[in-house]
């Protein structure tokens, strides 16, 4: 076998980079559907605007789509105990937002988390300035029934 030639070698490496590229175990961030920025409407009075879906990082449950949106008044919201209370909304969300996003074929997830945050945050990395809430669901069909973390 003899040497090869330089731009063969370059075609090479480039097919290779992309390979390693499309097999990366870093979590995939894809809209499953077409989806338009506009604030969405939530039955507390408040609204989101959609940020990104992860698909392909593992959840407790298996395989899991996470739908994630923004709120910049979400801390405006924290109660006198401290607390958020967004599970209407995020069931919401999972029902009127995500379901529909998810694709019929293939591989179908276990499992459905919705997050709002009041400012866009690296998935997996934590932001202690950031306020954010994460509700999980399973879902059958039309209806998402939560899931106690």
């Amino acid at each position: 076998m003899g040497l090869k030639p330089a731009g063969e070698l370059k075609r090479a490496g480039v097919l290779f980079a992309l390979a390693a590229l499309a097999f990366s175990p870093a979590p995939l961030r894809a809209e499953l559907k077409p989806v338009e920025v506009k604030p969405i409407a939530l039955p507390s009075g408040s609204s989101v605007t959609f940020h990104d879906v992860i698909w392909g990082e593992p959840g407790p449950e298996g395989l899991t789509v996470r739908f994630r949106f923004l709120d910049p008044d979400l801390p405006a919201r924290v109660n006198e105990d401290g607390v958020i209370d967004a599970l209407d909304d995020a069931q919401f969300l999972c029902e009127e937002f995500a379901l529909e996003r998810i694709a019929s074929t293939g591989p179908q997830p276990n499992q459905v988390i919705v997050s709002i945050s009041d400012r866009p945050v690296e998935f997996g990395i934590p932001d202690p300035e950031a306020t954010q809430i994460f509700e999980a669901f399973s879902f059958d069909g039309d209806t998402c029934s939560w899931d106690m973390f």
